[in-house]
């Protein structure tokens, strides 16, 4: 017996030979498997555990209504909700510790949502044609998936595809076995946005005087990705407070950068019901992809090349005035305490005087929209310091104190 399972789910009546490999894969290094069939017209060569009838069944559909459809695309749509919520309730039934699902196109549009679905922390991989394609942009992505493109395997299995799917089915049952539990492990968390320490320097701070409190802390890359992780981590109540201090990705958002964290960045601590103390750090730059050509309304402003990687220019007064209002609105949509800390000396190392984003006028447009749109659930500090001045770094800490002492964040055990 094995306390290890990995759901794998692909279209069975086509990929039949290339799923049933994987699984003895997972099987012959001691894992057990649950199968999910999610093909629509065909039949498996023999039953799998969930059949396409109990997929689509899952998400209120039939096989009928999908093949009735007429549409490749309704169908899989059909077979996509209910392979997510049959997941869903197989995870929240403690019966898988990972997922594995195979694919051509339509298979890894399903698969997206399904990794989506389910929990950060429970390991899901995708054995997909079109991994790491520019087909899948970054907000279909689950921040901890994990993809291997599906090599000479669209018809069949070969030596070359075999690999593939051995390396995935491996991987998998590896990673279920070292998992450990996201939400409720261990200390209560603080999570706390950033960008590199020579931009933003509060978490230098920040982090050791939270740890002395008794709390852990843990900081997310506001580069995409790791604002995704964020927000989904908030969404599943894996913090007791939230400090949001970098909020580029909603900027960049606005700018139809690729650099963001989808549509709902700022709003998963407050639908959770999460404490959260939010700044405007680093809202006065735009970050793009390395690869990504500037949109034209950008091209007449200076470019700083980071690295190969990422790509910065800045917004102008009225660009800054938009932002503001949005990040208002957000937070005003909260029901849980939250408070919105204003630096008037800056908001990022780079806009100081001498620095490449130093632009007064700008800075006092952002400021003067932030304090005159604040919701009125939200409150609003503003101090005389820069965002990496020790003033600021007390500021949050007193407010965060304050909670403590309230019982607005659950008390920890000090160190």
């Amino acid at each position: 017996m094995t306390d290890t399972t990995i759901l794998v789910i692909g279209t069975y009546d086509t990929k039949n030979d290339e799923l049933e490999f994987m699984a003895g894969k997972i099987r012959a290094q001691g894992g057990a498997v649950l199968t999910m069939d999610v093909s629509v017209l065909g039949d498996p060569e023999k039953p799998t555990d969930y059949s396409k009838h109990a997929v689509a069944e899952a998400g209120g559909r039939s096989i009928r209504e999908a093949i009735d459809s007429g549409s490749e695309h309704v169908a899989m749509q059909i077979m996509s909700d209910g392979a997510c919520a049959l997941a869903q309730r197989l995870n929240d039934g403690g019966h898988i510790n990972g997922v594995i699902i195979l694919g051509g196109t339509m298979g890894t549009d399903l698969a997206l949502d399904v990794c989506q679905t389910l929990p950060i922390g429970l390991p899901k991989y995708m054995v997909s044609t079109v991994s790491f394609s520019a087909l899948i942009p970054a907000e279909r992505l689950s921040p901890d998936i994990q993809m291997i493109l599906w090599a000479g395997g669209l018809y069949g299995l070969n030596a070359i595809c075999k690999s593939s799917l051995a390396q995935a089915a491996g991987a998998v049952l590896g990673a279920a076995r070292a998992a450990e539990p996201v939400v409720g492990a261990g200390r209560p968390t603080v999570g706390i946005t950033s960008l590199g320490t020579s931009c933003l320097k509060y978490i230098k701070t920040l982090k050791p005087e939270l740890e002395a409190r008794g709390y852990e802390v843990a900081v997310f890359h506001a580069m995409g990705m790791g604002g995704m992780a964020f927000e989904q981590i908030a969404a599943q109540n894996g913090f007791v407070c939230v400090m949001d201090f970098a909020g580029c990705e909603l900027g960049n958002l606005l700018a139809g950068s690729v650099v963001n964290a989808g549509r709902d960045r700022h709003r998963a601590a407050g639908r959770a019901g999460i404490p959260q103390i939010v700044a405007p750090g680093c809202m006065d730059l735009i970050d793009f992809a390395g690869w990504q050509e500037i949109p034209e309304r950008f091209q007449d402003r200076p470019i700083h090349t980071h690295n190969k990687l990422v790509k910065n220019t800045f917004y102008n007064a009225d660009e800054r005035r938009d932002i503001a209002r949005e990040l208002n609105e957000r937070l005003g949509e909260s029901p849980a305490p939250t408070q919105l800390i204003i630096p008037n000396g800056g908001i990022e190392e780079w806009d100081r005087p001498g620095g490449d984003c130093h632009d007064p006028e700008g800075l006092a447009a952002f400021l003067d929209e932030l304090r005159s749109t604040v919701a009125p659930s939200v409150k609003a500090t503003e101090i005389d310091a820069h965002i990496n001045d020790p003033e600021f770094c007390t500021t949050a800490l007193n407010i965060f104190d304050a909670w403590v002492a309230e019982g607005a964040v659950p008390a920890a055990k000090s160190n």
